[in-house]
C-alpha cells in the first residue's frame, strides 16, 4: 500500500524479555542492561551466532554456544556505556550496556526539538514510556533520530508512521552508509540487504543500518559473507615439514662406509593434540 503514509512500525516487533534478536533495526536500542564494575554477567539467549561491541574498553562480550548464554565482562575503563550488536539466524538487535553509575543525558531539549519538528508527537517517559509520531518531513526525521539515540526510549516503546517521501529519504541514508559490494532496497514495508562482502563489511553494514534508522524497520538479510582466507603456511612450519633425519648415525647403527652418503627422508608429521580450554 503505497499511500501518503506507507506503514506503521511499532511495538509488535519488540524484543520480549531477553530473547533472541528480532528481524528489526533502529534507533533506539532493543534492550538496556546494567553491569556492576568488575563483575561478569551471564545472559540466557534463545539463539546467537555472533556479537560485537562498539567500545570494548567498556565491556567485552562472548557468545557461549554450548550453554546458549552471553558472557558480558566489564572492561578496563570502569564506568561507561556502549552498544552491543547481536546476530542470530539472519536477524539482529542492538543492546545498550552500562557499567557502573553512568550519568544519563538530559533529553528535555531534544524532546522539545522533536515536538517542534513533529507536530503530532506524543511522548511519555518513565516506567511506562511510549512515543507516537508521524514522520512527515526531513526535520522531523532528523530530530527524532537525535532523540532516539539517547536512553529515553527502547525500540518496543515506539509507534512510528512514515510518510512515503521520508521513507525514501531514509533509504538514501541507508545506501550512503553501505560498504562496497552491498546494497539495500525496500520490499513492501521491509528492507532487503543484498550483495557480497567479508565479515567486517557485513558487520559495518548492520551498524550503519541501525544508526541511520528511525524506529523499527524489518530487515531481510541476504548478504553473502565471504569466509576468511585460510592462514598461509609460515616458513617455519614449511621448514618443519621438510626437515630431514639426522645425518649422525644412531649408536647401534654402526659406522657407514667411507664415501657412503647419509640417507635423507621426510620427517613424520606430528599429531596435533587437543586444544585445552
Amino acid at each position: 500500500m503505497w499511500g501518503r503514509r506507507m506503514y506503521v512500525i511499532g511495538g509488535l516487533l519488540g524484543l520480549l524479555g531477553l530473547l533472541a534478536p528480532t528481524e528489526a533495526l533502529c534507533w533506539p536500542v532493543d534492550q538496556a542492561l546494567t553491569l556492576e564494575p568488575g563483575k561478569e554477567r551471564f545472559v540466557k539467549l534463545t539463539a546467537v551466532d555472533w556479537v560485537e561491541v562498539a567500545d570494548p574498553s567498556v565491556v567485552s562480550a562472548e557468545a557461549l554456544s554450548a550453554s546458549g548464554e552471553l558472557l558480558l565482562t566489564p572492561g578496563p575503563q570502569g564506568a561507561g556505556m556502549t552498544d552491543l550488536l547481536l546476530y542470530a539466524e539472519g536477524r539482529f538487535a542492538v543492546w545498550r550496556i552500562m557499567v557502573g553509575p553512568v550519568e544519563l543525558q538530559n533529553v528535555e531539549s531534544l524532546l522539545a526539538a522533536a515536538k517542534k519538528a513533529c507536530p503530532d508527537l506524543k511522548a511519555k517517559q518513565g516506567v511506562e514510556a511510549s512515543l507516537t509520531v508521524t514522520v512527515s518531513n526531513t526535520a522531523c526525521r532528523k530530530a527524532l533520530r537525535e532523540l532516539l539515540r539517547t536512553q529515553a526510549f527502547l525500540a518496543r516503546e515506539l509507534d512510528v508512521t512514515f510518510d512515503v517521501t521520508q521513507l525514501q529519504a531514509q533509504l538514501e541514508d541507508f545506501a550512503a552508509g553501505m560498504p562496497p559490494g552491498l546494497s539495500v532496497r525496500y520490499s513492501g514495508a521491509g528492507l532487503v540487504l543484498t550483495g557480497k562482502t567479508d565479515r567486517a563489511g557485513h558487520h559495518q553494514a548492520l551498524w550503519e543500518l541501525f544508526r541511520r534508522a528511525v524506529g523499527r524497520v524489518p530487515l531481510e538479510d541476504r548478504t553473502e559473507v565471504e569466509a576468511p582466507p585460510k592462514p598461509e603456511t609460515s616458513p617455519t612450519d614449511q621448514a618443519a615439514q621438510d626437515a630431514t633425519v639426522s645425518d649422525v648415525p644412531a649408536p647401534d647403527a654402526g659406522t657407514p662406509d667411507a664415501g657412503t652418503r647419509p640417507v635423507k627422508g621426510k620427517a613424520k608429521p606430528a599429531v596435533p593434540g587437543k586444544k585445552q580450554r
